[in-house]
């Protein structure tokens, strides 16, 4: 009758971390995707029965907010923060769907770079996640959403000039547009993690 009312932090973070990991997971398999295109079919079935996960884990959390009078973070925060690592979740499979629907054979060097920071970007939302239940050492998770910042920074540079590289040097039109489409869905990953840093970053802040 009362469970309502009493507290539930641990399931809270335990929801939190379980999705952070399984962005980590996704985006190493999507790396892995481009190492090893001959194997595109079952790369991607491996990222979206991660991507499926997710929203288990999404659906859950949001079942347990309707549910709990008292929450661990404002509740504004808690949507904000599930629903947002959710959507980095999906635009990796966006990703990976792209890859098997285009029948990409060859990913030029810039993919294989956005692709290592998404993964680089993934694993700092982890660890910015996982200290979100121990608010002792503010700096320190301050200190990984900057780090995520720059990395999106570093994505912005490389996806303007892998396009401008595409539009110089790629003479098939159907290509580019596919390439170029892919390379824009993976630095939405890396502004989607600076979205989850900024939300964390205003929940140490309060």
């Amino acid at each position: 009758m009362f469970g309502g009312f009493l507290p539930k932090e641990g399931k809270f973070f335990d929801l939190f971390k379980g999705l952070s990991t399984h962005i980590t997971e996704a985006a190493i398999e999507f790396r892995e995707l481009l190492a090893h295109l001959d194997e595109s079919e079952k790369r991607v079935r491996n990222i979206k029965d991660i991507e499926h996960k997710g929203d288990e884990i999404t659906h859950s959390t949001m079942d347990l907010l309707h549910e709990t009078f008292i929450t661990p973070l404002d509740r504004e925060d808690i949507h904000k923060l599930v629903s947002t690592l959710d959507d980095v979740l999906d635009f990796i499979d966006a990703a990976a769907q792209r890859i098997f629907l285009y029948e990409i054979k060859h990913m030029p060097n810039e993919g294989r770079e956005l692709a290592e920071i998404c993964v680089q970007s993934a694993q700092k939302v982890q660890a910015a996640v996982g200290a979100l239940d121990n608010l002792k050492n503010p700096e320190a998770i301050k200190k990984i959403c900057v780090e995520i910042n720059r990395l999106e920074n570093e994505a912005d540079h490389i996806l303007r000039a892998a396009v401008a590289k595409l539009f110089r040097e790629e003479n098939d039109i159907k290509q580019l547009i596919k390439l170029k489409e892919i390379y824009e869905i993976l630095e939405t990953v890396t502004d989607l993690c600076e979205d989850v840093a900024n939300i964390i970053e205003g929940i140490v802040l309060e």
